[in-house]
């Protein structure tokens, strides 16, 4: 009978309300959420791109994320539904930066004679790589988020907004105090 009424109590909750109930580890609430949430995120990656055994993997993950980071969510700041969109799609990014990083790894490690470059163009470029590292290192990781959305992704401060679920001002203040930081730096190096 407690079954039952847990159940029937679950299906009338909102999607906020199954989160925060995940969060305490109700495992009746996360099977709610993943049995909603899991078709529609695989649906979601399918229109970003996987393919259809990928986006399984991906949704996969993503649920099992939202399971270990309900703790972390907060909904006075987004839906449930947002939150858990925002995982999914960082899941997909972060799977296209492994492939493309794969991908770079194999072209560099068999290069073609005529695509080596020259080494004075590769000391060049690994002393640019090694500033620009560590003036990123000089950021906070919120700003190095936004810094890397927005001029490594080149994504608009409304998308960074969305993705990261913040307010499109939070995202303009991080962006001005983290670009700050970088003149000093690149500056104080002068």
């Amino acid at each position: 009978m407690g079954n039952v009424v847990t159940m029937h109590c679950r299906q009338g909750m909102s999607d906020e309300d199954r989160l925060v109930a995940v969060a305490s580890g109700d495992r009746g609430a996360f099977r709610a959420l993943f049995e909603s949430f899991a078709p529609r995120v695989k649906s979601y990656l399918m229109r970003l791109g996987a393919v259809s055994a990928i986006a399984e993997d991906l949704a996969q993950d993503a649920m099992v994320q939202v399971w270990r980071k309900a703790g972390t969510y907060d909904p006075a700041r987004a839906r449930a539904s947002t939150w858990i969109f925002v995982i999914a799609r960082n899941a997909w990014i972060d799977r296209l930066r492994r492939e493309r990083v794969e991908l770079a790894y194999q072209a560099a490690s068999d290069p073609e004679p005529e695509a080596m470059e020259a080494p004075d163009d590769a000391v060049a470029r690994a002393q640019t790589e090694a500033q620009v590292a560590a003036a990123l290192g000089v950021l906070s990781e919120e700003q190095k988020q936004v810094i890397r959305l927005s001029f490594f992704e080149d994504k608009p401060h409304s998308e960074i907004a969305e993705t990261l679920a913040l307010p499109l001002g939070t995202v303009k203040s991080r962006l001005r105090l983290a670009l700050m930081k970088l003149r000093a730096h690149w500056e104080g190096l002068a």
